[in-house]
């Protein structure tokens, strides 16, 4: 498995943890870190992930809902709902993963840990957040990565 594909599998994990425990972030971070091995690169992108996307649930939260409305998102599965927001906060908040590399990404997340019709619903979902990836990123420029 790439190293940052590492990361994000731990990132993940520890991302669908904390939505449905009450358990700090720092514990799971060091939880999943020693589960998976990380090296000190790959945990220090584990970290930026969780941290970006809690530090940004709600507004990527409505960024989903917004472009693809035909799926709530409290209907969403919570693994397949925290691979939108991993996949959406690194190509519109923190832009330093391509955008066809975060799509990817998330595509094999979800072949690892969702169900059989994840993959489809997760490449649909960000297709159509990245026809308005402009627009998306725009709407960020005020928040920090």
């Amino acid at each position: 498995m790439k190293s940052r594909t590492r990361a994000r599998v731990a990132a993940l994990q520890a991302l669908f943890e904390l939505d449905l425990t009450d358990h700090q972030i720092g514990e799971v971070l060091e939880a999943r870190s020693l589960e998976h091995d990380l090296d000190a690169n790959q945990l220090e992108f584990a970290r930026v992930l969780i941290t970006g996307v809690r530090q940004n649930t709600q507004r990527l939260d409505e960024l989903i809902s917004e472009h693809a409305p035909e799926w709530p998102l409290d209907q969403v599965a919570v693994v397949d709902r925290n691979i939108l927001r991993i996949a959406l906060w690194e190509v519109a908040f923190y832009q330093l993963t391509p955008l066809k590399v975060g799509i990817n990404e998330a595509v094999e997340l979800a072949k690892m840990f969702g169900t059989d019709s994840s993959p489809r619903f997760v490449n649909g979902v960000l297709g159509s957040l990245a026809e308005n990836l402009n627009s998306i990123i725009q709407s960020t420029k005020d928040i920090e990565a």
